[in-house]
């Protein structure tokens, strides 16, 4: 019986050390090239993935340059350009806000011009809403000074009555509804008023990525839901995430709510969680590899996988990540490349995976 219990003990102490003490240990001792990744010194944290192709930074610089110039019509035909892909026709229309921030008379040059444009129209009921969330600023309610709140709050019922005239110009065109959406929180909108505009959203574009965004963020507990009502909402969305979309990163995002409200720092790990990190993983392979929104989700993937004891299904999302380390998980303590090397140095030695030298990847890919 003693031999019994020594040999249990023996297999326990072995199982502790390789929970709790081989992951704090993963960076030590550890060449990334055995494992097909690219060495330390190739590490680069300026960024989380590559650069966008040249080609698209010259058109994105080409319509803001013409923009502030006073060419309104560039940047109309840059929109229309998109066509019904409705998320790279938004991504187009916050481009253009960034723009419209620096200076707007172009916009309003545009919309005096073409009053009937639901483009147009939607881009200004945009700017007004992230007009008043930069006088809220990103702090907690109670965190922001009374007339700032008051200010905010004044701001956004005229945002959200100048995008539903936008909607009515274009019924079938979903910017609208991403912005009042986006809006709805800040107006203190309750659920019986939300669900209408999500409603009308999932009607006209039901995978838009930034329009699950900003409903992640009302049905989160912070605002107007709970972690069980924010964790449903994204476990559909991976569930409902067509191919060649990023839409399963939602769920991503949502543990990181969790991560960033939990006392103890993690949500838990369960079987479900597992899998739910799987189907994210197995959707991500059928996104085009240069979607320039895949690299973030590809780290906050890795992270969560490598807190969930997934250490072989991280090791695949690092060598997918190649170099770039550039992301948030990493970012927190300030030392991105030391946190980067610990983490897919963790998921190597835990793997089970056999050191075997492989050309590495340097590029974000499937």
């Amino acid at each position: 019986m003693t031999l019994i219990l020594a040999v249990v003990l023996g297999v326990l102490l072995a199982v502790l050390y390789r929970l709790f003490v081989a992951p704090r240990r993963g960076g030590e001792h550890f060449v990334a090239s055995d494992y097909g990744l690219p060495p330390r010194e190739q590490l680069d944290s300026r960024r989380p993935g590559p650069p966008p192709p040249a080609h698209r930074t010259e058109e994105r610089q080409t319509v803001a340059n013409a923009a502030w110039e006073g060419d309104w019509r560039s940047a109309e035909r840059y929109v229309r350009a998109a066509g019904e892909d409705w998320d790279e026709r938004w991504d187009r229309l916050e481009l253009l806000q960034q723009v419209a921030r620096e200076d707007d008379a172009w916009l309003d040059a545009w919309r005096a011009a073409e009053p009937g444009n639901c483009d147009a129209a939607t881009l200004h009921a945009s700017l007004m809403v992230h007009r008043a969330w930069e006088i809220r600023g990103s702090g907690y309610a109670h965190e922001v000074d009374a007339s700032d709140m008051n200010r905010f709050r004044a701001m956004l019922p005229a945002a959200i009555e100048e995008a539903r005239q936008a909607a009515l110009l274009d019924p079938a065109n979903p910017g609208p509804w991403v912005v009042m959406v986006t809006a709805a929180r800040g107006a203190q909108y309750r659920p019986a008023q939300f669900e209408p505009l999500w409603e009308g959203l999932a009607a006209r574009a039901p995978h838009h990525y930034e329009g699950h965004w900003q409903a992640l963020q009302y049905w989160c507990a912070k605002w107007f839901g709970s972690d069980r009502q924010m964790m449903r909402f994204a476990r559909q969305a991976v569930r409902k995430a067509p191919p060649g979309s990023p839409l399963a990163g939602i769920y991503l995002h949502a543990l990181n709510e969790l991560t960033e409200r939990s006392a103890v720092g993690a949500p838990a790990v369960t079987p479900m969680a597992r899998s739910v990190l799987k189907q994210v993983a197995a959707s991500f392979d059928r996104v085009p590899p240069d979607d320039e929104r895949l690299p973030i989700l590809r780290h906050l993937l890795a992270h969560y996988m490598l807190r969930s004891m997934m250490y072989a299904p991280a090791l695949e999302q690092f060598r997918l990540i190649g170099p770039w380390c550039g992301a948030e998980p990493w970012r927190k303590g300030g030392d991105p490349v030391t946190a980067f090397e610990k983490a897919r140095g963790t998921a190597a030695k835990l793997s089970r995976t056999r050191p075997a030298p492989q050309p590495p990847v340097h590029r974000m890919g499937r």
